[in-house]
């Protein structure tokens, strides 16, 4: 089962079936989240690899993925992210999620794009050469 980052907003006040980005379609992965799918949210609880793989044939544009490390690792096993945008926070927590979950992938990533914001965050920008 995947940890879902879509349940974190429940603490925050949102709701179930309710987008956390306004103007942008959700996919949520989930084996234990119930509510019925909405225009903007879909709940998806089966055959997530290959639900990705038809839904990167069929969008265009971009796909991104928030949270959810182990959901991330079998993406990456199966060659299903094609590029890596990480945010570092100036703050240290001491631990949390891993990126890629229970999996250590060994990775070749080429730099595409890095930027400094006032506040100290940095995001770097990685495509994936598998």
């Amino acid at each position: 089962m995947y940890q879902n980052f879509y349940e974190f907003g429940f603490k925050l006040g949102a709701k179930p079936g309710e987008p956390g980005y306004k103007g942008i379609k959700h996919y949520i992965f989930s084996n234990s989240m119930q509510f019925v799918s909405n225009d903007e949210v879909v709940l998806i609880q089966e055959d997530t690899l290959g639900f990705i793989e038809d839904l990167k044939k069929q969008e265009e544009g971009k796909i991104w993925l928030c949270g959810g490390g182990e959901l991330a690792g079998s993406l990456l096993e199966n060659k299903l992210i094609d590029q890596l945008v990480l945010k570092v926070n100036p703050i240290l927590v001491g631990e949390g999620i891993s990126l890629f979950g229970s999996r250590k992938p060994s990775l070749n990533l080429g730099l595409v794009d890095s930027k400094q914001y006032s506040n100290g965050v940095i995001k770097s920008t990685y495509d994936i050469h598998y």
